[in-house]
Order: structure tokens, then sequence, then C-alpha cells
């Protein structure tokens, strides 16, 4: 099944003995990574009127990708993570009062929970402390841990409660990224655009509820999502590579659906040169057959292995720079980050972009739509 924006045209026959793919790579690539400022950011509003980051805004499960005793806290975050915690047993011991006063069997304990969760957070969420998603996701993980199902799928449903009324709160834009990232298939998310992007309005929804979606621009919701990701990226570590995988598929999917394709100007990033590990990775890659020894290579990186594992030691601290462009010592004097998904997208479109626009199109070609469209398979299997 061909994904967003990338044509089935190759299968895993194709072969390249004849062909020169790093001609291609090599026309397209320098030594660092140049970005023209074309778009102004877009400013996180919501989440600073909430005193909460992107990351927590955006997070569906909140269990990070590293392990819970990994964890290094600053001072300033144990005290936020301190305060953010009292307000979670504050919430917690007042959603237990109005609970006591119910009268509730089991099938209808689920919604009396939720009815308490709004009632509660809807008059607290303004005053919440900068640490509240931070202590709420520490709690969640602990609950995990524990095995203790109840006390987490309780706090999930705070967190969600939370992140409801934070979405009011945003521009209409960021509204779809959250309700994007929230939606795991992708034909509900093709929908979802499809109707964002008509002029939103009240909708059924699968179980009789009525959604209320609002009017967004794709390319503002392209845009936010990469915003989103360029930030995330830019790090040493990734710390939740579910969200990374789904902000990644938002951009693909909303970028697909504005009809130019991947000569569209809005899509362009504003990169001046490509970044040396997506560079070196892509042109491993093209050099062997498409098939499954190719696809378990990207699925890899993907998941943060090989080429694409963090780059931080066990200090912390980032390692000194060892090669550049296929293999050559780096220019800038400096390690380059990991191979990171949505940048290696970008590096694949560019690519593919230049061949187009000469038009040299061929066996190159096809098999960069067939890593294109692999990697969103590999991404969405990660992703949900």
């Amino acid at each position: 099944m061909a994904y967003a924006g990338v044509p089935s045209t190759a299968s895993s026959s194709v072969s390249l003995s004849n062909s020169n793919p790093s001609f291609f790579l090599r026309r397209y690539s320098r030594f660092h990574l140049n970005r023209f400022p074309k778009r102004p950011k877009f400013p996180a509003i919501c989440a600073a009127q909430a005193g909460v980051t992107m990351n927590d805004f955006f997070a569906n499960d909140g269990v990070s990708s590293k392990g819970l005793g990994e964890e290094k806290w600053d001072a300033a975050q144990y005290e936020a993570l301190l305060k953010g915690g009292e307000q979670v047993t504050s919430v917690l011991e007042e959603m237990i009062m109005l609970l006591e006063d119910m009268n509730m069997d089991e099938a209808s304990e689920e919604v009396a929970v939720q009815l308490a969760a709004q009632g509660v957070i809807g008059k607290r969420v303004d005053q919440m402390e900068t640490g509240f998603m931070m202590a709420l996701d520490y709690m969640i993980r602990l609950a995990e841990k524990d095995g203790d199902e109840k006390r987490k799928s309780l706090l999930e449903v705070i967190k969600e409660t939370v992140l409801s009324h934070l979405t009011k709160q945003c521009p209409p834009h960021v509204q779809v990224v959250g309700l994007l990232c929230r939606t795991p298939q992708k034909e509900s998310r093709h929908e979802l655009l499809r109707r964002v992007a008509a002029g939103g309005g009240v909708f059924q929804g699968e179980h009789g509820t009525k959604i209320h979606l609002p009017g967004a621009n794709l390319n503002d919701i392209a845009n936010q999502a990469d915003d989103l990701l360029e930030t995330m990226e830019s790090r040493p570590a990734i710390p939740d590579r579910k969200l990374l995988a789904r902000l990644v598929l938002v951009r693909e999917e909303a970028r697909n659906m504005m009809g130019g394709g991947i000569l569209d100007e809005r899509n362009d990033r504003g990169l001046n040169t490509l970044p040396e590990s997506e560079v070196n990775f892509l042109t491993k890659l093209v050099a062997l057959r498409p098939g499954k020894t190719v696809r378990d290579m990207i699925k890899s990186v993907m998941q943060g292995k090989d080429e694409g594992a963090d780059s931080e030691n066990e200090d912390g601290v980032v390692s000194e720079m060892t090669s550049g462009i296929a293999g050559r010592g780096s220019v800038t004097g400096r390690k380059p980050l990991p191979v990171r998904p949505g940048m290696f997208l970008e590096t694949v479109s560019k690519v593919l972009g230049g061949i187009y626009e000469g038009n040299i199109s061929g066996i190159t070609a096809q098999h960069l739509e067939w890593v294109h469209q692999n990697t969103l398979q590999i991404l969405q299997e990660i992703a949900f």
C-alpha cells in the first residue's frame, strides 16, 4: 500500500547495478546544514499560557523511551516536579470526594470518573503549575512499573482531560496537530484533514458523540508539525520516539494533501545543504537492492538504533566528531546528530525533488520513492 505522497512505482526486484545513486546525493549535500528563515516560527501559545511544554501537550501516552531510573533532575526540575505532584494529589483527592458522593455501578464507573475529572480540571486548568504534566507523566510511569492498572488508568483520564482543556486555548492549526497525534488510523487522519481544510464544523463521532473540528490551513498544520519536529530532533537524545513518529506522519500527510506534490514550494523547509548523517545513511540504502534487508535497516534507525542511536554517552556528554560525508573528516569539527526520522524524510524528498527537476528520473527515483513509502509505513508501526 502506497503512503501519503509516495507513488507505488518500485518493487523489491529493482536493481541498481547499473546506476550511480551517490551522484544524486552528493550533488545536493555539503558538510553542514544551513537553514533559511523562510517562514516565521509558530509560537507555542497554548503551551505558554498553561505553563507546559509542547512535548507534554502533544504526548498521548507519557511513557518516555528511556527507563524510569535514567532521568536526571536538576534543582529547578525537582522543585517543579514536587509542586506539580502536590497539584496532582490535590486533583485526585477532590475527584475521590466527588466519586464517593455518586451512586454508580461498575458499568457507569468509567463515565463517572471522566465527569469528575472534567469538573475538577475545568476550574483548575488556568492555575496549574509548570510541573503538573511532568509530575503526571512520572506518576503514570510509576503506576505502570508497579503494575497498578487502576491507578494508571485514573491518571491517564486526568491527563487526557487536561490536554482537552488546553487544546481549546490553542490556535486552530495547533489544535488539529494535537488531534492528529491521537488518531491511530491513517484513513481517519486523512478524513480529519479533509474536513479541517474544508472549514471544520461539528461531526458525529464513532460512539455517537459530537466532535468539534476547527477550520485550519493545511500549510499551517504541516509547518507546525515541522517546527515541533525540528525542536525535538535538534536534541542529542529523543525523549519520546512515539510522539516523534506521530509528528512526522502528521507533517507528511498534511503536505501530501496540499496538491503540489514533492515539488510544492510550500513543502520546502528551507534547507540550503543536507545533513551528513542522513546523506551517509541514504547513500548506503540506495547502494542496495530494495527489499527486506533495506527495510530492516530503515526500521532499526527509525527506532533509534545503529545510525539513529542517540549521541550521548553514559555521562550525557556528546562524543567527538570522527567522520563526515562518505567517511571523510567533518569540516565543522563537530559530531553531527544521529539520523532523525523527520530530517531523513526531508533529505529523501529534497534529493527526489532534485532528480525530478533535472528530468533524470529512473531507477534511482523509484528506489527513493520505495524508501520514502516504507519509512512512512515503519513510522506508522512505531507511532501507534
